[in-house]
């Protein structure tokens, strides 16, 4: 009987406690209302701040107050007490990423400005702040993804700075934002892929700057690429660039203003003379539309000596002569994707066969001429600006002829996917690509129509730890009609001032390449490792140098090249 009555006391006195609490805590509640509407921070901070399970809303009004009082820290814990109280209550993740905010810590401040945006979609002032903190730290795209929900930002004006060469109606028609309406980010990508197409802007950026409440000057910046190169300097650089390997790259940019472009490319390499030419102009005027003409002359010595796998005589030298020219038409139909049509006539000769090929093996020595056409489409496919995370693809299907006996039609698949992430959240400090490829050829092909998997000046099928070459001649990597590959690299950068740029960094390269004739092919899975480094110099040329080891044999190749 006393124990029943001492636990009857006891639930009582609790009872009582917690009703005195609650109305101790309405009161105080009541009570900070007034102080806010007053606007007495420092006496309300004092009657709001509690025992820890004390009403989130008391938190809340903490929080507000001592923010107020520019208390950011403090503000900041306060408003973390109510979020853990009522974690469904956006206001408690939106004040503490203002608290965040001040205190210059924009990684957290994001982070609950999502949450909250997650519980309420809709909030104007989450959707303004966050496309406010991505502006400031340069993510203008990421910013626009989430103003673009409010309408905003309304434009005042769009200039070019610096004043360019290109004419003014030209760039008019490359730039699709305008005032007064609206930047969307819709129209930014496309804007970035026509100036892209013109291929006299090789780095660009919009900025934005208030002009008035809600509405905003922009400034397109532009680094322009004319005559034969910014200064003369540079131009100077970018021709001689390929000395080392015995090549120049006579080029000019911009004629007339018209972003009408040529390049070429002369290497006097004994082993593999080429002479190439590219004229390149807005078809119609328009950004959007660009024809390509180009020709190609190629005078090659091929080492096959580890590569072709003939039971009979083996083919251990071959010459080839090569003459291609044709046009391509590159037409970009949004910021997010684009497509190329081309065709091509190609005439070639093999000399040089000690014995003539196994009688599986002729195709891949016979020459004559040949006809072929190609479609390939761009997508992107993934795009997180917030993330800084970019997936993006394309395929490509080409079919043709070769009008040789022992030869005829042919066609080509292929395809790959790029990942890009830069996980900082300013600048490109650190970059991770990866790369899937793959292709099938059908048909009988000559041996210059031959996927390779290795380093080589005109090949873009990198096995870094595979060299492409023997004494200079080609032949080397190993040749097929299918392949499968996977290239996955980071940068780190390691030296940036005015001239120079150093980005340094480890590769994995993978993948395998085969053919039906059982005559060529990687026989086994290959697997490459090293380090790669680029470097650009005068901010117009980069010079890219890897050294890769192959995981099977543990043979190392150092591969040096220049990129324009």
């Amino acid at each position: 009987m006393k124990h029943r009555l001492f636990l009857l006391a006891t639930v009582a006195f609790l009872i009582t406690t917690e009703v005195c609490r609650a109305q101790s805590d309405a009161t105080r509640l009541e009570q900070v209302k007034q102080l806010y509407a007053a606007q007495k921070w420092e006496d309300l901070a004092r009657v709001a701040q509690g025992t820890p399970g004390q009403p989130a809303e008391l938190d809340y009004y903490r929080g507000m107050a001592l923010a107020r009082l520019e208390r950011w820290s403090e503000a900041r814990d306060a408003f973390s007490r109510g979020a853990s109280k009522a974690p469904a209550d956006a206001r408690f993740l939106t004040e503490r990423a203002g608290a965040e905010y001040k205190l210059d810590d924009y990684r957290a401040a994001k982070k609950d400005l999502q949450k909250a945006l997650r519980l309420d979609p809709a909030d104007s002032y989450i959707l303004e702040f966050l496309g406010t903190i991505y502006l400031l730290e340069g993510n203008l795209e990421a910013a626009l993804k989430y103003w673009n929900r409010l309408d905003k930002p309304r434009l005042a004006s769009v200039l070019a700075v610096p004043a360019t060469k290109t004419t003014k109606d030209l760039l008019n028609r490359a730039v699709t934002f305008a005032p007064p309406g609206t930047l969307d980010r819709s129209a930014l990508l496309e804007t970035g892929a026509r100036l892209e197409n013109l291929d006299v802007f090789p780095q660009w950026r919009v900025e934005l700057s208030p002009a008035e409440k809600d509405v905003y000057d922009a400034k397109l910046r532009l680094n322009e690429r004319t005559g034969f190169g910014p200064t003369l300097l540079s131009g100077a650089v970018a021709f001689l660039s390929g000395v080392p390997y015995q090549t120049v790259y006579p080029s000019y940019y911009g004629m007339a203003g018209e972003a009408i472009n040529f390049a070429s490319l002369l290497r006097w390499d004994s082993e593999k003379r080429r002479a190439s030419a590219t004229l390149e102009f807005p078809l119609f005027c328009e950004p959007s539309r660009r024809l390509r003409l180009f020709f190609d002359a190629r005078d090659e010595n091929w080492n096959l000596t580890e590569t072709f796998f003939a039971p009979a005589t083996p083919v251990r030298f071959v010459n080839l002569q090569r003459f291609q020219g044709g046009a391509e038409l590159h037409l970009v139909e949004s910021g997010w994707w684009d497509w190329t049509a081309g065709v091509e006539a190609v005439s070639r000769e093999f000399r040089g066969l000690t014995a003539p090929p196994p009688a599986s093996a002729a195709p891949f020595f016979t020459g004559g001429t040949g006809l072929d056409a190609w479609m390939n489409l761009h997508r992107r496919l993934l795009r997180r600006p917030e993330r800084r995370f970019t997936i993006e693809g394309s395929g490509e299907v080409r079919g043709g002829r070769n009008y040789r006996t022992g030869l005829g039609g042919f066609g080509d698949v292929k395809g790959d996917v790029t990942a890009r992430w830069l996980p900082e959240a300013r600048g490109d400090d650190y970059e991770f690509l990866t790369r899937l490829a793959g292709g099938h050829t059908f048909g009988d092909v000559p041996l210059d129509m031959l996927y390779q998997l290795g380093v080589e000046r005109d090949n873009d099928l990198s096995m870094r730890g595979h060299a492409g070459t023997t004494d200079g001649q080609k032949g080397r990597a190993p040749l097929g009609r299918r392949y499968l590959l996977v290239n996955s690299e980071l940068y780190k950068t390691v030296y940036d001032r005015a001239f120079f740029r150093v980005q340094l960094g480890p590769f994995f390269d993978t993948g395998s390449i085969a053919d039906p004739s059982r005559l060529f092919g990687s026989q086994k899975w290959l697997y490459d490792t090293g380090v790669v480094a680029r470097i650009r110099v005068l901010g117009s040329v980069s010079v890219l140098l890897s050294y890769g080891r192959d995981l099977r044999d543990g043979k190392g190749t150092f591969y040096a090249t220049a990129l324009h």
